[in-house]
Parts: structure tokens; sequence; C-alpha cells
């Protein structure tokens, strides 16, 4: 989803991001923070990780060129990040070890058996910028 950039009425920016941290959390998140746009510090950085390999077999990591270092080249007039985390975790498995004692027993890991969370986090950003937007 791309936000349009467009002139708004001046606005309270410690008040909305107090807003959008709160639709963050009725949406699910349990951490939402702002950053500058401006990453130039770290841009060298980041191509040097890349160039070593570190990001071994994800290629998304080198697609779309400088959009990763400069957001405004993805987002024209971009002149903030905003960051959300959501906890995927389902809480401990108090049988856990005793079932992995089974060795006739085949497992699937815990955190393929709830939703996708790629899907559920990309859904749940839209609703969350679909707000901002509003």
């Amino acid at each position: 989803m791309k936000l349009a950039t467009a002139p708004h009425a001046p606005f309270d920016g410690g008040r909305l991001t107090e807003r959008i941290r709160a639709w963050g959390r009725e949406l699910g998140f349990q951490r939402v923070g702002f950053a500058d746009a401006d990453l130039s510090a770290a841009e060298q950085e980041h191509l040097a990780w890349l160039a070593k390999g570190y990001h071994g077999d994800m290629d998304y990591m080198t697609r779309h060129g400088s959009k990763r270092t400069r957001p405004a080249e993805l987002v024209p007039g971009t002149v903030s990040v905003i960051s959300a985390a959501m906890n995927y975790w389902l809480g401990p498995d108090l049988q856990g070890e005793a079932l992995l004692a089974q060795p006739e027993r085949a497992f699937i890991s815990r955190y393929a058996l709830g939703r996708d969370y790629h899907k559920l986090v990309r859904k749940r950003l839209q609703q969350l910028a679909r707000r901002i937007e509003a």
C-alpha cells in the first residue's frame, strides 16, 4: 500500500504519535515506534553487511536497491518511519520436553501451527496505514 502524501492542516505531532501507538495496540501490536527517515548514517554499513553475504538466502534483502536505506525513494515525501512489533509466540508448551522425548512422534514447529504471521502482520499494518491516512 502506498500512502498518498498531501498537505494537511497543522497538527500536534506528539498527539498524533500517541494516537498511532493506540491504534497499533488496538490492532495487536505490542510496540509501535518512530524514527527519522534519514538512514544515511547506516547506509554504508548496510551495504557492507549485504556484500559480506550476511543476509544468507534472504534474497529480498538485496531487492529494490537503495529503497531500504532511503525510504523517500519508496514513498516520496517520507519524513518518518513507523515500526511495529507483534509477538507471535504462543507461550510456553509445558508438555514440549516430554513430547520431544518420544522418538516415534513427528513434530511441527510451533510458529507453523498458527496463521501465517507474514499475512497477519501485513493485514494489520494495512489497517494501521488506513487509519493514519484518514
